[in-house]
């Protein structure tokens, strides 16, 4: 039996380890890239926790405190100027987090199932009847596609 010997040239073989390192630095670049992105939805997470913290915190600062259940219940007196101006301070607040939001969750810099939840909380916020006065002032300020969104989802029950 005769041994072929196999020539393979050296251009040939550079060429190949090549091409396998720039296939082995874009899988490199493409997971670098993934991670950085799950670094950002968290850091987007973790600032939207600590505004909203902050923004429901500001019942506890009124003078007498307000409860924030009262207010999610929609049990507050709204005859009294402390309850009203801290509950039309919270909503109009509330609405400019969800304008960043709507557009961080358009830009890709939320997951969706944190957008579901924001979209339950501002609907839920949006019906709030006794509120619809500043709810509409904050809305006049928000893109149109967060309004039309609002309103696609079952009309604005507080209307007239």
């Amino acid at each position: 039996m005769l041994k072929t010997p196999i020539t393979v040239s050296f251009t040939k073989v550079t060429n190949f380890l090549g091409i396998i390192g720039i296939i082995g630095s874009l899988i490199f670049v493409g997971m670098e890239l993934r991670q950085s992105h799950r670094i950002a939805l968290a850091a987007q997470q973790q600032q939207r926790a600590a505004l909203i913290t902050e923004v429901i915190g500001s019942f506890s600062e009124a003078n007498p405190p307000i409860s924030f259940l009262n207010f999610l219940n929609q049990s507050l007196d709204l005859s009294d100027e402390n309850n009203r101006a801290t509950t039309e301070t919270y909503m109009y607040r509330v609405w400019m987090i969800y304008e960043n939001d709507f557009l961080q969750h358009k830009l890709g810099l939320m997951d969706e199932e944190v957008w579901q939840a924001k979209i339950t909380s501002m609907r839920a916020i949006y019906a709030m009847c006794q509120y619809k006065d500043v709810t509409k002032f904050a809305l006049s300020y928000a893109s149109q596609e967060l309004k039309q969104l609002l309103e696609e989802s079952g009309g604005n029950p507080c209307q007239d």
